[in-house]
């Protein structure tokens, strides 16, 4: 098979590493792909948004499956383009992709499917006044998110008046979030530890990968802003097998059969943001692509082949059979320039990229190749990973740690607890 992936950065790369090793591909090619994926495929530079483009190219080169990475392409309905041309896509409809595009959708979604989730409402820039008294009602903590696509970055987290009127005033009136934020939801907070889980499936059937945990925060003990995702772990401890089993009724099933039902059929992976206490799983959200850097840690612990399961997805009826988790155990810390989730500069070279461990993977996100040197290209720039075959969280985070120890660019940044949230159920 000839595959096509689209997108950058650090999932990309884990996509296209994952695919390389099926029995069944014959060529990769990443869009724009990056000095990662350049090891694996060959990167293209073509513009992702001329659907028109994306589409002949496929054509040409017999591309039997398109993968779309990030959202973006997804939204503004790459995979619409290349259904209509008859190219198998794993990815959803511009459609069914509003389940990431817009709050207010997911949130409908959820009270149809009778889906647990927190308490809303939602409120348009012109109501300031009208949210504020929400506010007051629901009492604090609250979080207020921008209904469109902001990144990953879109969520804050209010503990009081002072933080709840500047951050309405930063959405409606200095747009940190753009259009974005031209409507919001706000939420009351809920309790418990994040897990995120990704389903992928035809539309119809499904099946669950192992469990991660993100980690948002900018900081330490998750604390300062939001951010894309600082580092991640895979399998966790939190989601036992038995709770696996209620979010696959009690959530996932639901909200496929719902987007059926509502003609948004949702064919490519159903990103859970999940909040769990006492055993209870609660949507946060949803996105319709795979998490990243979570993809980082959830591909490399499965066995058995992915091309054929994402292929079978596409095509209309999963092979539920093709992958199974291994027992291992992976952990990602991402490698962030100085001042990343704001500004930032550019440019740095990286060194100690020719350092090899059989159990780490440098998964390249915001990189670049220029002279024959890799430099800092973007506020996420590695995604530097342990994979083991046997279950050890506490080995795993210590070999991540001392390798990274080896890279250094100018104002690199990470967190140093990642993984750290499940030493306790390991106890």
């Amino acid at each position: 098979m000839n595959v096509l992936i689209i997108g950058s950065g650090g999932r990309e790369h884990a996509i296209a590493l994952k695919i390389s090793e099926s029995k069944n591909i014959s060529k990769i090619y990443c869009v724009p792909g990056n000095p990662g994926t350049k090891k694996i495929a060959v990167n293209l530079d073509l513009n992702i948004y001329d659907h028109q483009l994306i589409s002949e190219f496929c054509d040409k080169q017999n591309i039997d499956l398109v993968v779309i990475g990030p959202e973006q392409p997804l939204v503004e309905g790459l995979s619409d383009t290349l259904r209509k041309n008859r190219i198998k896509v794993f990815g959803p409809s511009k459609n069914a992709a509003q389940i990431e595009s817009s709050k207010s959708f997911a949130k409908e979604i959820m009270r149809n499917a009778n889906v647990a989730t927190a308490g809303y409402s939602e409120f348009y820039s012109g109501e300031i006044d009208k949210a504020k008294s929400y506010i007051k009602k629901l009492g604090y903590p609250i979080v207020i998110k921008a209904d469109g696509l902001a990144a990953g970055k879109g969520v804050i987290i209010c503990n009081n008046q002072d933080q709840s009127d500047k951050a309405l005033s930063e959405i409606f009136n200095e747009k940190i979030f753009g259009d974005s934020g031209n409507k919001i939801i706000i939420e009351e907070f809920m309790n418990g530890e994040e897990a995120s889980v990704f389903a992928i499936t035809d539309g119809k059937n499904f099946v669950c990968l192992p469990a991660a945990q993100d980690h948002k925060r900018i900081g330490d003990g998750d604390k300062g802003k939001n951010t894309g995702g600082m580092g991640a772990y895979a399998p966790t401890p939190i989601v036992t097998d038995k709770l696996m089993r209620k979010i696959e009724s009690q959530i996932i099933m639901p909200v496929l059969e719902q987007m059926r039902e509502s003609g948004n059929e949702f064919i490519g992976c159903l990103y859970a943001g999940l909040m769990i206490e006492n055993d209870i799983p609660k949507v946060v959200e949803f996105n319709c692509r795979f998490g990243d850097p979570e993809t980082q840690v959830v591909l490399p612990v499965l066995g058995g082949d992915f091309l054929e399961l994402i292929y079978s997805a596409a095509s209309g009826e999963i092979n539920k059979q093709s992958v199974k988790y291994f027992g291992g155990c992976s952990v990602c810390v991402v490698t962030s320039s100085k001042g990343y989730p704001d500004k930032y500069e550019k440019g740095f070279e990286i060194s100690g990229l020719e350092k090899s461990d059989n159990e780490i993977v440098v998964y390249h996100a915001g990189t670049k190749e220029v002279e024959n040197k890799i430099v800092t290209n973007g506020g996420r720039v590695l995604g530097v990973t342990s994979v083991l075959k046997n279950f050890d969280l506490r080995l795993a985070q210590k070999k991540v740690y001392d390798f990274i120890s080896n890279i250094k660019f100018e104002g690199m940044y990470f967190r140093k607890d990642i993984a750290e949230k499940a030493f306790k159920y390991l106890e």
